[in-house]
């Protein structure tokens, strides 16, 4: 064994420790006062062992991702590649849910007591809605929202008015619209890298896309359809300022931006990964089209009566009023690293430490001598570190925020989405796959997640 797959098997482990710490730790808080509010620390879950109608299938998807998945990532024609990824991000997600059933795992998870369908019969007035969203986020107003509902910008349950309105009403359409718009956050984060770094560490990232354990989140919930919006407004970005059609995509990525914000909170922090992207373009001409598309959604919400700032202030007591005020700071500020170390999988963290490596001068040059970053290669890999440890650091703001305490298995979704391509440092592609896919498959047939 080398140096450097020891030192990635390092990583993975004391990943593992740090999830099996915060299990440890959790059970005993939960059981002495309750203040956790979950029932299978650190995850919003309860022990379940099960299996379903997806359960062949999963096995039989991540069999197949991880025997074939390399090989045809590297020598499939570009395009072909990227519906690919969605495919089979989509038989994975699919399969993943159906191991709780199509009610369980789909068609009930979007219309629970605190869930946005909930809302729906009450933006019959849309302008009317908006204009007194912020007159029932407090726990204590009349007609109060359910949490989901109070805990984002109307932003997000328009989205299910709105598929209501066309005809597609009801969980199973709610479902299956997160699921397939939010597969596609795979095919996003793909053109990105491949944009801003190289092709080949995009193919390299795709397979570990697809398998990835996030997927057990992405369906069902509505977290995964705010990814993918993220996603695709960071990439249109990224083609902007690459010289892609500047005016089109610069002004699209600004409307996603702005849709983003009002889809929830906390994803203005993208905020980050959108600097970075900004950090590794070669033209600021697109940002002034950037900024004409971000303002359209805003504007749009803040004419209808909707106060984002006044939204946001009434939702931070909103949380200490609910399970916000009772949850510890001091266990949920680690333990929610460890729920993204079950959502992005041992092998994210192994490619983590080898981003963090790349960045030093003398990272993967024999004997110490320093690194120029001057061949096409190197450049690609110091491009894709510098996004990567973007949404690091955007995740670890929101961490210690104090906003996100439990529940980031779905509530990060947009941010690990980018933590992913860091596998594309990795060597022996296909162990690495196959630990992603028996995590993946453990935590979906042992525990019945909230989502």
């Amino acid at each position: 064994m080398n140096r450097d797959l020891r030192r990635d098997l390092y990583a993975a482990v004391c990943a593992a420790l740090l999830v099996l710490t915060a299990v440890l730790v959790g059970r005993a808080i939960q059981q002495r006062d309750g203040s956790l509010r979950v029932d299978w620390p650190p995850l919003l879950a309860s022990w379940a062992p099960h299996v379903g109608p997806g359960t062949p299938a999963a096995v039989a998807v991540a069999a197949a991702a991880v025997a074939y998945g390399p090989s045809l990532a590297a020598r499939l024609p570009w395009r072909p590649l990227l519906l690919a990824v969605w495919g089979a991000g989509m038989a994975w997600t699919w399969s993943l849910a159906l191991v709780d059933g199509w009610h369980r795992g789909i068609a009930e998870q979007l219309t629970t007591r605190n869930e946005y369908l909930r809302a729906v019969p009450r933006f019959h007035d849309i302008p009317a809605a908006l204009r007194d969203f912020t007159r029932h986020i407090l726990i204590d107003a009349p007609d109060n929202w359910g949490a989901h509902v109070a805990g984002h910008p109307p932003g997000a349950t328009l989205t299910f008015v709105l598929l209501d309105r066309a005809g597609l009403g009801g969980g199973g359409w709610a479902g299956t619209w997160c699921i397939t718009v939010g597969t596609t956050a795979a095919v996003a984060v793909l053109v990105t890298v491949r944009t801003l770094a190289d092709e080949s560490l995009a193919r390299r990232a795709a397979p570990f896309l697809v398998l990835a354990p996030a997927a057990v989140w992405v369906g069902t919930s509505a977290d995964g359809y705010f990814a993918a919006v993220a996603a695709w407004a960071v990439a249109l970005l990224a083609l902007a300022v690459r010289g892609v059609r500047p005016p089109l995509y610069g002004f699209c990525s600004g409307l996603l931006f702005g849709l983003t914000a009002y889809l929830s909170y906390g994803l203005t922090l993208m905020a980050v990964v959108a600097g970075a992207v900004l950090l590794l373009g070669s033209s600021r001409r697109p940002l002034v089209f950037t900024l004409a598309g971000f303002l359209v959604v805003p504007v749009l919400f803040t004419v209808s009566g909707f106060d984002w700032w006044e939204a946001y202030r009434l939702l931070v007591t909103r949380y200490y009023q609910g399970a916000g005020g009772v949850r510890p700071y001091g266990y949920w500020v680690w333990a929610n690293l460890a729920c993204t170390v079950l959502i992005v999988g041992p092998a994210t963290a192994a490619g983590l430490r080898r981003a963090v490596v790349r960045l030093r001068p003398d990272g993967g040059w024999a004997g110490g001598s320093p690194r120029p970053w001057s061949r096409g290669s190197d450049r690609g890999d110091l491009r894709l570190c510098l996004l990567v440890l973007a949404a690091l650091l955007a995740l670890l703001v929101a961490d210690l925020s104090g906003m996100s305490k439990a529940e980031t298995e779905r509530i990060w979704l947009p941010f690990a989405a980018w933590l992913l391509p860091a596998c594309a440092f990795l060597t022996g592609a296909r162990g690495w796959l196959a630990g992603q896919a028996v995590l993946a498959l453990l935590l979906n047939h042992l525990l019945l997640t909230g989502w």
